[in-house]
């Protein structure tokens, strides 16, 4: 079983920068593909990025393209989103999740089976 924590949340004014890090633990997730999700109040979840287990694929929400980052280290089990530019319409909850061992990146919600807890993510104006 996979645990995930992430932590780097915070309030940030609006052009700001935050690093959000999501630390694994209970199993190695070298060989699981990576994503960050977040969820704004009375929104559903939305797809934020996604990373192969290799680093070598990442994908993007068109929103955040050019603003965010999302990277892992394997040796340290953590995935990264590094945040840029950051506007009000960023607020959510971000949460980190991961796929079962050897399948591919994916922007669904529903084909991760592994998710942490969230960490709150504010952008004053």
């Amino acid at each position: 079983q996979v645990q995930l924590v992430e932590s780097g949340g915070g309030l940030v004014q609006a052009g700001g920068s935050l690093r959000l890090s999501c630390a694994a633990s209970g199993r190695t997730v070298s060989r699981n593909s990576m994503g960050w999700f977040r969820q704004a109040p009375g929104k559903e979840r939305e797809f934020v990025a996604t990373i192969s287990w290799s680093g070598g694929i990442s994908n993007y929400q068109d929103s955040v393209k050019g603003r965010f980052t999302i990277s892992r280290d394997n040796a340290k089990n953590t995935v990264y989103l590094q945040m840029n530019s950051l506007k009000p319409e960023d607020t959510a909850v971000y949460y980190c999740a991961a796929r079962r061992a050897g399948w591919g990146t994916s922007i669904e919600t529903r084909q991760y089976d592994y998710w942490g807890q969230g960490t709150q993510v504010t952008v004053s104006s």
